[in-house]
């Protein structure tokens, strides 16, 4: 496995470089399965793949309004006297002035994710910009991407909430992080690059603070139609049975 290297998947490049499903039904790109818990799916939807920015909002004129009269700013009590901080200063688009300093404002400037002008999957992948990091991985041997994997906190995917609600015997406190979907390429199969991948998401997450991680196979789909993988390679993984179920089990790893 030597060259294997692993790519957070956070602009348009790395999205791109996900690789393709093994049965062409469905598609990384597009999935909204685990995002979306009534009416997500995991099929290829090309139209998904682009997206343009929307259209501007039209402001309505507040011409001949007699309720719409143009005020100065409010002061702001906490800002040096005599001025007024801008929006844009507090939310770290352009550049604020140096008197402009409030100490009720993190001075940390968090990055925003992506909303417009990409595609729908990459913006659900990109939602924990700033706060939690990537939430989509890729593996790659050499200049190929080879394996991927789909991770984050319980909150983000509520079709994986909703299942280990099922279960009440699962420690409730703290919340584990999640892995949605693991998978390789045909070709690169029996290497060992799904488990090495697996083994990065876990020391990733327990840098993020995550004390426990779980994954949901789903045993009544074929290997190929399911994103979660068999009991038997989590196991490989590291991985107990936290949930022995003849439909959905439930794999749970302790992180260090």
């Amino acid at each position: 496995m030597a060259g294997l290297r692993f790519v957070d998947v956070l602009d348009a490049a790395s999205f791109d470089g996900i690789p393709p499903c093994a049965d062409t039904r469905f598609d990384h790109r597009t999935c909204d399965y685990w995002e979306d818990a009534e009416r997500g799916a995991k099929l290829h939807r090309p139209g998904l793949l682009t997206s343009a920015a929307p259209p501007p909002r039209p402001r309505p004129s507040i011409e001949g309004n007699p309720f719409a009269a143009e005020r100065e700013p409010a002061a702001n009590p906490f800002l040096s006297p005599g001025r007024g901080a801008s929006l844009n200063a507090l939310i770290g688009d352009g550049d604020a002035e140096a008197d402009d300093f409030n100490p009720f404002v993190p001075t940390a400037r968090l990055e925003r994710p992506m909303v417009a002008g990409v595609p729908r999957k990459l913006a659900l992948l990109d939602r924990g910009r700033g706060v939690f990091g990537s939430y989509a991985k890729v593996g790659y041997a050499g200049e190929t991407s080879v394996a991927y994997a789909q991770f984050g906190p319980l909150s983000a995917y509520p079709r994986a909430l909703r299942l280990r609600d099922l279960y009440p015997q699962l420690p409730a406190s703290p919340l584990p992080a999640v892995i949605t979907c693991v998978a390789s390429t045909p070709d690169a199969r029996r290497h060992g690059y799904a488990r090495e991948l697996i083994a990065e998401v876990c020391r990733d997450l327990s840098g993020r603070g995550f004390a426990a991680v779980e994954a949901y196979p789903d045993l009544t789909r074929a290997d190929d139609e399911t994103s979660a993988g068999r009991p038997g390679f989590w196991l490989h993984c590291g991985f107990t049975v936290a949930v022995d179920d003849e439909r959905f089990p439930v794999m749970r790893r302790e992180l260090d």
